[in-house]
């Protein structure tokens, strides 16, 4: 029975020889499998720098148009509020023209009559002064006919 004993000794020996060997076969391959992982995450940790530094960057070039932009629409805030109070500038005049072309219009209808009084005398006044003035130039006398006056004819023939 011994000799059983001994030889379960070395049959367990030989397996844990074997079980060692394929263990240590296989933490090799997983110490290389950790070692290319390690480097790859070595590789991707220095991409990762430059995106950070270009998203700083980035990031800081966007803060200062963002800036630039706040500053500029304050600023057109003031042009357009501006342009805003000259509208209402122009609308204002616009409704003063309109009342006062309403005013002169009702004056005129109002008056239609003294203006077409006006019209026609200053037709008599223009009359006598062609009249007279042909009859400065000219030694012929012409006596005024206060009908064609008071009409507006003029007899252009003696001219």
């Amino acid at each position: 029975m011994e000799i059983i004993l001994y030889l379960s000794v070395a049959v367990i020996a030989v397996a844990f020889l074997v079980l060692v060997i394929y263990l240590a076969k296989t933490l090799k391959s997983l110490q290389a499998t950790l070692d290319s992982a390690a480097h790859n995450l070595s590789g991707l940790e220095r991409q990762l720098d430059g995106v950070t530094k270009e998203m700083a960057q980035l990031l800081h070039k966007t803060n200062t148009l963002a800036d630039d932009i706040q500053r500029k629409s304050e600023s057109l805030n003031g042009v357009v509020n501006a342009v805003k109070d000259v509208g209402n500038s122009v609308q204002k005049f616009n409704q003063s023209i309109h009342s006062i072309s309403a005013a002169v219009n009702q004056q005129i209808d109002k008056n239609q009559d003294k203006i077409s009084q006006v019209v026609q005398w200053s037709n008599v006044f223009l009359e006598l002064k062609d009249k007279w003035k042909a009859r400065r130039t000219a030694p012929v006398s012409h006596e005024l006919d206060h009908e064609e006056i008071l009409t507006g004819k003029r007899e252009r023939a003696n001219y």
